[in-house]
């Protein structure tokens, strides 16, 4: 049967959406171009022609599987309610015992842009993004008079590391802590960031 003819942002789509795939199985170090091209039944060259090398496949891979975890974040803080409410769902989501997906593959990158500079400026890119999007709304809902946060970028800042270490942990040593616990860690982080007593995260807020 033959395959159907796709355009060119449908065929990157196809190979990006492989690339993921590949390296979730077998880790960045791991695989290769022929793995990328094997699952899709496609040459070598159809991947080099759209992605030149293995290191730029990569760091597209990743950017494409995390981009959809910043959209679904923006989309969150975005919602039609409180900063309190929106913050509180945006950490709870993005524990790394919430919804998120992807903590695997951006372990797997953090790991490699330590060898491979085009990765690393992809990873602290979208490291950045994520940052600036919780820095806004913290800063949004102080000036409301929400809660109190004197430095909203230290705080997202803080935040971010601790959901990172915990991914890290839960990652590698998944079934050591509950998810119960994770949460009301995280919970507790942003409780704290924000000047609050921890049971005003659930009461209800404007």
């Amino acid at each position: 049967m033959a395959r159907v003819r796709l355009s060119v942002a449908e065929r990157r789509e196809e190979l990006l959406r492989a690339a993921v795939a590949q390296i979730e199985a077998r880790g960045v170090t791991a695989v290769r171009v022929a793995d990328v091209a094997a699952s899709l039944g496609v040459s070598n060259a159809l991947v080099l022609y759209h992605f030149e090398t293995k290191e730029k496949l990569v760091a597209a891979a990743f950017a494409h599987a995390a981009d959809a975890d910043l959209s679904r974040l923006r989309r969150i803080l975005g919602r039609r309610t409180s900063a309190l409410r929106r913050l509180r769902a945006a950490v709870r989501w993005y524990a790394p015992t919430g919804k998120a997906k992807g903590w695997r593959l951006w372990i797997e990158g953090w790991a490699s842009s330590l060898r491979d500079p085009a990765l690393r400026v992809v990873a602290r890119d979208l490291d950045q993004q994520w940052k600036a999007a919780m820095t806004a709304v913290i800063a949004e809902g102080t000036a409301a008079g929400e809660f109190h946060c004197s430095d909203p970028a230290s705080a997202a800042w803080r935040l971010t590391a601790l959901l990172d270490g915990l991914a890290v942990q839960m990652t590698a040593y998944g079934g050591t802590l509950t998810r119960a616990a994770m949460l009301a860690w995280t919970d507790e982080a942003l409780a704290r960031e924000l000047d609050l007593e921890r049971g005003a995260l659930t009461r209800q807020t404007p």
